[in-house]
């Protein structure tokens, strides 16, 4: 697994109210993250979901504050919630997840890594916005 991404913000609340709105992901969910496409299978912290014609499996790990969606043959997004003298830090990861394939990663990548920020930037907006506190993306 190689990290091909990080994005990093912060949210003027407490780690335990953020990552309480972040890991509701369930379709329907408070979570910007949250899928809305159709739910394949749901046990516990882990769902299948089938989105735009990809097949998204997303994890819940409540220990570590983190939400997990691995989708397609290469691509695992990871999306935790860390104390910060702020509130709480935001961190998302993209990672290449491909066994073998490392090279044509860097073809099907571009459009996800690319799009990154602009979508890490619109959930920080949104958990500012359900937390009513300020919120941002720290920059490079």
């Amino acid at each position: 697994m190689t990290e091909l991404l990080e994005l990093r913000g912060v949210v003027e609340a407490a780690p335990d109210a953020v990552a309480e709105v972040l890991l509701d992901v369930r379709p329907g969910g408070r979570s910007p993250l949250a899928p809305t496409g159709t739910v394949e299978s749901d046990e516990g912290d882990e769902l299948v979901v089938t989105e735009n014609g990809s097949r998204i499996t997303v994890t819940v790990d409540r220990t570590a504050r983190s939400v997990a969606q691995q989708g397609e043959w290469w691509y695992r997004g990871v999306t935790s919630v860390q104390p910060d003298p702020r509130g709480a830090r935001v961190i998302h990861q993209i990672f290449n997840v491909a066994p073998g394939q490392g090279w044509a990663v860097r073809f099907v990548s571009r459009g996800p890594l690319n799009a990154a920020p602009a979508a890490f930037a619109a959930t920080i907006e949104k958990l500012g916005e359900q937390l009513h506190c300020a919120a941002w993306v720290v920059p490079d």
